[in-house]
Order: structure tokens, then sequence, then C-alpha cells
């Protein structure tokens, strides 16, 4: 699996769909997130919006996993958290196409996003999942994240449990 970056700017019409179908592929997250107004049809404009909205926040990089030249997965990350009391870079998002769910690209990407956060210096990171998505907790406990904190999202204001991981060695 690789991982590139997503520069900046408008989206190659080919890409926006690539990224469409990504999306539109994980109704059941969209359902539990509410970020869509109808999880059953995500449209272009829509992801194009979302990811505009990923990039306001300074430090971000949005990052698009390929296997075989297929997109995978995208993980959005935030070099520091908004709140100046939190040193650690976060992982703001991670999404797999859903056809994918349970062949191990959630676990590839997380290990790409995770060593690129070792290779820039950084000693632990955290990310935040929502109190309604268990799977995602079983997920992330299951790549040794812990909880620390419950609180509610910056954005929406939904519950979450905010999970911290160590990141020792290679």
């Amino acid at each position: 699996m690789s991982l590139d970056p997503l520069p900046a700017g408008p989206l190659a019409d080919s890409l926006l769909a690539e990224l469409t179908a990504l999306y539109a592929s994980n109704s059941a997250f969209h359902r539990l997130t509410g970020d869509f107004p109808d999880p059953e049809d995500v449209r272009p404009e829509q992801v194009a919006a979302a990811l505009a909205q990923e990039w306001e926040p300074p430090g971000t990089e949005i990052l698009l996993g390929r296997s075989l030249g297929r997109l995978t997965g995208i993980a959005v990350t935030l070099a520091h958290h908004p709140d100046p009391a939190d040193p650690d870079p976060w992982i703001g998002l991670l999404m797999v196409d859903a056809s994918l769910h349970g062949q191990g690209h959630g676990r590839r990407l997380a290990a790409l996003v995770e060593d690129r956060f070792r290779a820039a210096g950084r000693t632990a990171v955290r990310l935040a999942v929502l109190a309604n998505n268990p799977k995602a907790l079983a997920f992330w406990t299951a790549l040794g994240y812990e909880v620390v904190d419950h609180r509610e999202d910056q954005q929406m204001g939904r519950p979450c449990a905010v999970l911290r991981k160590e990141l020792t060695g290679p």
C-alpha cells in the first residue's frame, strides 16, 4: 500500500469520482456521523465540500492510500490539535472502502500514518471515536490505542472517546 498526500486545490474529476465512491461505500459510517444529508446518496460536490472543510485547520494533511493503483482509503491528519494543551498530532479520519473491510487495509493505512508521525519525530498520536461507533472503538483498541478521555467533538458536539497511542519503535 502506498500513502500519498492529496495536493491542496481543485480536484481532478477522476480523483473526485474515486473519492466519492470511497465515501459512498461507507454509508453505515455516515449514518452514525450525520456528515452527509443522505448517507445512501453521497454526491461529488458534497465530498469536495467535506474535503475543503478538512483543509481548514492549519497543519492538516489528507493522505490517500492506494493498493495496486486502486484508492483503498483516506486518512486526514492534524499536526496539532486546536487545544494548545494537547501536544500530540491527531488522526481526524481514517476510512477504507467498505468493500475492502476486514482485509487488513485499515491496519496498513493506520500503520503508514503512524510511521509518518514517527518519521516527523512525534512520540504519540490521538484520535476520537464517536460514542455510537463500537466497531471503530474495537478497531483502534486492537491497534494499541487506549481511551484517555471522553468529551464532545468540537465541530458538532457529538459524544466521543479520545484515544491515544505511544509511537515507540518502528
